[in-house]
């Protein structure tokens, strides 16, 4: 598979990823005992219960212009110099820490659905919308539907991740779900760092990708690329491009 000529995902099989990746990572929360929800996570601030508030958060945060304005305007407020990003999680989870794990449950099985469906309506001149966003200390130009076609499906997917490590489930892993994701990862990344590589990734989410010639040549778990590109792991050479996630 060469990347540079691999198509890019459409909304209508972004909106599809995402209905899927909400269920799964339902059906995942939902397996959950009783001590998992104090398990600690791979993102240090937050354990299983906080990761899972702040994916409800997320969720809950497309569902209404009401909810929408909410958070990005308490989230500047508290991430004050830091990224808006930030403050914006931390206002999720705060919001969310009261939640028994049954309503907390119930509101993401309620969510999940929804925000599929709003995300999948969402209409073309609204996902030209542009949303500036800092990314390793610089400002890039996104567009509301890179947000809600791509990046919230891998955060959700990278929380799955998450959870699963954490709390020592496997994780549920297709080529014609997680494969499809892990690809498109694979391209942005590609498309970042502009440079000839010879990708191969181990595990039911991967594959063989290339570009040009004379390349890195880089192999490696499929999970694990994605890990490393976000930040949860350590990679040299083109492995220290990140991507978001």
């Amino acid at each position: 598979m060469t990347v540079t000529q691999a198509p890019q995902i459409e909304h209508r099989q972004a909106a599809a990823l995402t209905a899927a990746e909400n269920e799964r990572f339902v059906g995942l929360v939902r397996s959950l005992g009783p001590g998992d929800w104090s398990e600690p996570t791979d993102c240090p601030a937050w354990d299983v219960r906080a990761m899972t508030g702040h994916v409800l958060g997320m969720m809950e945060f497309t569902c209404s212009v009401r909810e929408f304005v909410h958070v990005i305007r308490a989230g500047e407020k508290a991430a004050g110099e830091r990224p808006a990003i930030d403050g914006m999680t931390e206002v999720q989870v705060a919001e969310r820490a009261h939640l028994t794990r049954e309503q907390l449950l119930a509101r993401l099985a309620e969510a999940a659905p929804r925000t599929s469906r709003i995300r999948r309506m969402l209409p073309a001149p609204l996902r030209w919308i542009p949303m500036p966003q800092e990314n390793e200390g610089v400002t890039e130009h996104w567009r509301l539907g890179y947000l809600f076609d791509v990046i919230l499906t891998r955060d959700t997917w990278m929380h799955r991740v998450d959870i699963s490590r954490a709390t020592g489930r496997e994780m549920v892993l297709t080529a014609d779900h997680d494969g499809l994701l892990v690809a498109d990862a694979v391209a942005e990344w590609a498309r970042r760092h502009g440079r000839p590589y010879v990708l191969t990734l181990h595990g039911p989410a991967g594959g063989t990708f290339r570009d040009g010639d004379g390349g890195e040549e880089i192999a490696l778990d499929a999970v694990e690329f994605c890990r490393i590109l976000s930040g949860r792991g350590t990679g040299s050479g083109l492995l220290g491009q990140p991507v978001p996630f």
